[in-house]
């Protein structure tokens, strides 16, 4: 059985998160998928979008499994592999004329949006780290970008490489966690609309997925920097009697302040 609680709090414990750090997995055959995972339309009577999933997760503490049959949104069912992109996908149709000037622009974002192998997987499920009893491919973190900062400077303690990724203001499920799979390389996503809309994503909130085989290197990262003094709560450098307006001087010593005038 595996373990990642230790993992999770010491994570949870450096960053100071506000919600539970996720283990997700892609499955491959529903042999993959736990016992105890809930699925979306088998015990909750509903779909849902893949958003809603990690949300689900990420405040609630459950573990939950979506095939093709459970998804309310379309773009990780094709973004996964679970079905082959149709032509008028492909073509466009789905960001013109909403999102961008032409069919061309449309087509543009759509034959170069991130994806996986058509029919090498089945689903997708995620669960708190802390409590997933599986090996997950990626472990995803919302935070604020203080909390980024420090999981930047985690990620790079070992090997002094930043993070480059590309961003987009579409489809966060997809951005935070497919290009980790295809390059096994860190990543920073930020919430779509439908994360916002539909699942609560918060305005202060990013995404940053790490490969599960990097997880220790980020938590031995954080302990390092944290000994050097890089942590959270910041640190701010007081400047002890800063220059104050007149005003404040002139009412302070009316009160008796009278070292507002020193």
């Amino acid at each position: 059985m595996v373990n990642n609680s230790h993992k999770a709090r010491e994570l949870e414990k450096a960053v100071r998160l506000d919600t539970y750090p996720l283990a997700v997995k892609l499955l491959k055959s529903e042999k993959d998928i736990p016992e105890a995972a809930k699925r979306p339309v088998r015990d909750f009577g509903y779909h849902l979008s893949l958003c809603q999933v990690f949300s689900m997760s990420r405040r609630e503490g459950t573990a939950i499994a979506v095939l093709k049959e459970d998804m309310w949104c379309f773009e990780p069912v094709l973004a996964f592999g679970l079905e082959k992109p149709p032509v008028r996908f492909l073509q466009g149709h789905n960001r013109f004329p909403q999102d961008v000037e032409t069919l061309e622009a449309g087509a543009n974002y759509a034959q170069n949006s991130p994806r996986l192998e058509t029919g090498k997987y089945i689903g997708i499920m995620s669960a708190p780290l802390e409590t997933a009893d599986f090996y997950p491919d990626v472990v995803m973190i919302y935070c604020t970008s203080a909390q980024l900062t420090l999981l930047l400077l985690g990620i790079a303690y070992k090997d002094g490489f930043d993070v480059t990724c590309t961003l987009s203001g579409h489809a966060a499920c997809v951005y935070s966690v497919v290009p980790v799979l295809q390059t096994g390389k860190c990543q920073v996503a930020v919430p779509c609309r439908g994360d916002r809309y539909a699942a609560g994503a918060q305005d202060s909130e990013l995404i940053f997925s790490v490969p599960y085989e990097r997880l220790d290197d980020l938590v031995d990262g954080l302990k390092a920097i944290a000994k050097a003094g890089t942590s959270l709560p910041g640190r701010v450098v007081m400047q002890p009697e800063y220059q104050l307006p007149d005003s404040y001087v002139d009412l302070g010593r009316e009160i008796g302040m009278d070292q507002l005038g020193n």
